[in-house]
């Protein structure tokens, strides 16, 4: 029987030691790395590819973990969340055949931990060959410069219609506004999976931790037809283009002279967050009559109110469902104030979105102070 490969990630050094010392005692396991932090944690990974990783759930509960998962996904890597309860707990995407998540508390004995961990490690890995690993780690890099490397090149995202111009020279075009947090990067998954590669010009707020947005927006470009870039400075709207604010310390907004353009902010947090959902609709009430909008799951209420002055303006507005959100924080909030024109479960929301707005202005929408 071939060794099982471990990582420890826990904010306790006396929780870590004591851990790798457990795992390093039983027969068919070995530690390769300890880890006090999820930068560290998202290195071993990488490079080490073990068969679980055993982790607190403080550095589970940490947006970026979230994106990590997402990155890690294809390599099958199970993810063993130390809890705080004083009983398991799964979280919904643990329910699912093959999933990579589970639970068990903290102060649980060494048999119940080898227990786990030879339950995750019972059939390997699934259907992960030497090659399928090494594409699914070489796919997780940045892409390489074509002028620069002689390595085979990804494959190109196709243009947009030559029937609809790339930048937006006219007052009509619909435009798409997105805010997510926890659960955020498996619903931006489905809502940008439906879009086509002419998509409307979209901007998105998804909360992550620093150093992790252009991770997000990576994964994301691969996963989605369109483009899609971590915002950075000032960008004029484009079909096809998605601009994604994460994990970098500026407000992502809508400028509000014509044309309309996309803009980097540097701030304070607003609602808690930085950059902040409400920030981007708010952003967007000149041009509300071209906008369809909509609030993701998440923790608290960033994005709620902005998302109803959007609709007061003339947006078309939408809240995730409850049943499927990972936490229904923002859309609840969202609903509850009466900001949402729709509520739709989370694999409607992009066609719905793709609509268009109810109406198309000629001009931006002046906004009374």
């Amino acid at each position: 029987m071939s060794t099982n490969t471990v990582i420890v990630a826990t904010t306790s050094l006396a929780q870590r030691n004591q851990i790798a010392t457990l795992v390093n005692g039983l027969k068919d396991f070995v530690v390769i790395a300890k880890t006090g932090d999820l930068m560290n944690t998202y290195t071993h990974v990488e490079e080490k590819v073990p068969n679980v990783v055993l982790i607190s759930e403080p550095l589970a509960s940490l947006p970026e973990f979230e994106v990590m998962r997402a990155l890690f996904a294809t390599l099958d890597v199970r993810w063993l969340v130390l809890t705080s309860l004083g009983a398991s707990h799964r979280s919904k995407s643990s329910i699912n055949p093959g999933s990579d998540l589970f639970s068990i508390p903290g102060n649980s004995s060494a048999a119940v931990i080898e227990g786990q961990l030879r339950s995750l490690t019972r059939h390997g890995r699934h259907s992960l060959s030497p090659i399928s690993r090494e594409r699914s780690l070489r796919n997780r890099k940045p892409v390489a410069d074509p002028t620069t490397s002689s390595a085979p090149g990804p494959k190109l995202k196709q243009a947009p219609s030559t029937a609809l111009p790339d930048r937006i020279t006219t007052q009509n075009t619909p435009i798409i506004l997105i805010g997510a947090s926890t659960g955020g990067v498996d619903a931006l998954l489905t809502v940008l999976g439906s879009f086509p590669h002419d998509c409307p010009p979209t901007l998105i707020v998804q909360h992550t931790g620093a150093g992790f947005g252009e991770s997000l927006a990576g994964l994301l470009d691969r996963q989605c037809k369109p483009r899609i870039a971590l915002s950075n400075g000032e960008a004029t709207l484009e079909r096809g283009q998605i601009t994604i604010g994460a994990g970098n310390k500026a407000h992502l907004i809508l400028q509000n002279d014509a044309p309309a353009r996309s803009f980097s902010m540097i701030g304070d947090p607003v609602s808690g967050h930085l950059p902040s959902v409400d920030m981007l609709f708010k952003s967007g009430l000149r041009w509300a009559e071209r906008i369809s909008a909509a609030l993701l799951t998440g923790m608290g209420k960033d994005g709620a109110d902005g998302l109803l002055q959007l609709r007061k303006a003339g947006a078309r507005t939408f809240a995730q469902d409850e049943a499927s959100s990972v936490v229904f924080g923002m859309p609840r909030a969202a609903i509850e104030n009466g900001a949402a024109t729709a509520v739709l479960p989370i694999d409607k929301i992009g066609p719905a979105l793709l609509k268009g707005p109810q109406s198309s202005g000629l001009q931006p929408r002046k906004v009374l102070s």
